[in-house]
């Protein structure tokens, strides 16, 4: 059943069949992954909030974006005792983050309606089955408000295959024109990017300390056939973001098309190594 609303869903958005015994792109192999890896690691990891005891425990503290607080619902949340800025976001989905940069101005009814709307989205639905969402406990989760000389957060994604980062991604503009600019370990521009983000116009450095995040990236990925680890890099000080299993479901076309084999001949799901077996 899952199957069969897999391949017409990667039919209608990236135009070709899967065959589920020749899987060769990253976007093929995404779909195997998202209803036959099992992990219950996933469901742990990809919740925003046990995310961090897990983190702590690898990594340390030091690495998690404070936390201000944590509640069933958002009746529960005092606005009162929150400070001026703040990042309020459920735990149990993707894209639900509200930046708050002057709580005076925040709407409350209308914050209510969103967060009581994305707390009813079932996420393991909504975007191609993503079963892993499915048995996370939701909640809503206050973090604090974190910003660079450049206003915005640069999010450096680490695209993870076997407990080794090849490729990292720094996503930047999110919020007016969004690019995706892609570079190998070596800080080297590479060719390609996700679906049509489209490749920044101006360099981006390498960060400082990029050697450490490489190292945490490596950590955190170990024991996963793939993964993405999303860090920030707040003028030099290295925050954990989040853990992405299902990068963007494998329905964000990779650009060039070539390059999605490419990507795939990095992932070696189990099915690969029974077949050398």
């Amino acid at each position: 059943k899952y199957a069969e609303l897999i391949e017409n869903e990667y039919l209608k958005v990236l135009g070709h069949s899967l065959n589920w015994d020749n899987l060769q792109t990253y976007t093929e192999k995404m779909q195997w992954e998202k209803i036959y890896d099992k992990n219950p690691m996933k469901t742990v990891l990809a919740d925003k909030y046990r995310v961090r005891e897990w983190i702590e425990n690898k990594i340390g503290n030091d690495y998690l974006i404070p936390l201000i607080g944590v509640w069933d619902s958002f009746d529960d949340i005092d606005f009162n005792s929150l400070p001026d800025q703040f990042v309020l976001k459920t735990n149990h989905g993707t894209g639900t983050n509200l930046i708050v940069k002057d709580k005076e101005k925040l709407n409350i009814k209308r914050t209510k309606r969103m967060f009581d709307d994305w707390m009813k989205i079932d996420y393991a639905f909504t975007n191609s089955l993503q079963l892993h969402y499915r048995k996370i406990p939701r909640k809503i989760i206050a973090e604090k408000y974190l910003e660079t000389d450049l206003g915005e957060l640069q999010d450096y994604k680490f695209l993870c295959f076997d407990g080794k980062p090849y490729f990292c991604w720094v996503d930047l503009g999110r919020f007016s024109k969004h690019t995706r600019t892609v570079f190998n370990m070596k800080w080297e521009l590479q060719p390609w990017t996700q679906a049509t983000y489209g490749i920044a116009s101006h360099e981006i450095p390498k960060p400082k300390n990029f050697d450490k995040m490489v190292e945490i990236a490596t950590i955190l990925s170990k024991g996963f056939s793939h993964v993405r680890v999303d860090l920030y890099n707040v003028d030099g000080k290295i925050y954990f973001g989040e853990m992405t299993f299902t990068n963007g479901s494998g329905l964000d076309p990779i650009v060039p098309e070539k390059y999605d084999k490419v990507l795939g001949d990095y992932w070696k799901l189990p099915i690969d190594q029974e077949r050398k077996k």
